[in-house]
């Protein structure tokens, strides 16, 4: 669907562009609010990313994972919020709630495990969760778009829910 959605977008049907981002925006916001933690700079790269893939839908080579290549636009941007120095602060709980709010998918449990992946692991493992929890990528992905081999992003991110979970159960 979101394949379709891009070529449609490539060949200038930009009201395509309103679906992509109906079914994609809950997870590319929590995505890129996991890496600037900013909610302002976050709101502003979430339309950046969507202005790009608009301009860039033609150079999408469809290859099954058009949520990657969107969530690697967003990280990219949000690199590049960073590396401007921009400010990095805490994510305020009314943030999560919008997130939570927007996504049928999340339930207080799903809200629990975010708070806690933001809380008590590191940023590179709260990417991860993220990527996998909030966004729905498989591990496999997430490797390729962090550039990590594979052993590696399922270690970090089981290490974040044992984090996470001792985190949840009070100890």
């Amino acid at each position: 669907m979101l394949d379709r959605a891009l070529r449609r977008v490539a060949n200038g049907h930009t009201e395509a562009l309103e679906t992509i981002y109906t079914q994609t925006s809950s997870a590319v916001y929590a995505y890129i609010l996991s890496i600037v933690k900013n909610p302002e700079d976050a709101e502003d790269i979430l339309q950046d990313t969507y202005v790009k893939v608009c301009l860039n839908a033609s150079q999408y080579s469809s290859q099954g994972k058009p949520m990657a290549w969107i969530l690697t636009i967003a990280r990219n941007l949000s690199l590049m919020k960073l590396r401007a120095g921009k400010r990095i602060s805490d994510i305020p709980e009314y943030e999560w709630d919008a997130i939570v709010d927007e996504s049928a998918r999340f339930n207080t449990e799903d809200r629990m495990v975010l708070d806690a992946a933001i809380a008590g692991v590191s940023d590179e493992e709260s990417q991860i969760v993220m990527l996998h929890a909030v966004a729905g990528l498989k591990h496999r992905e997430i490797a390729d778009m962090l550039d990590m081999p594979l052993a590696t992003v399922l270690s970090k991110y089981n290490r974040a829910l044992k984090k996470m979970r001792r985190i949840i159960e009070g100890e």
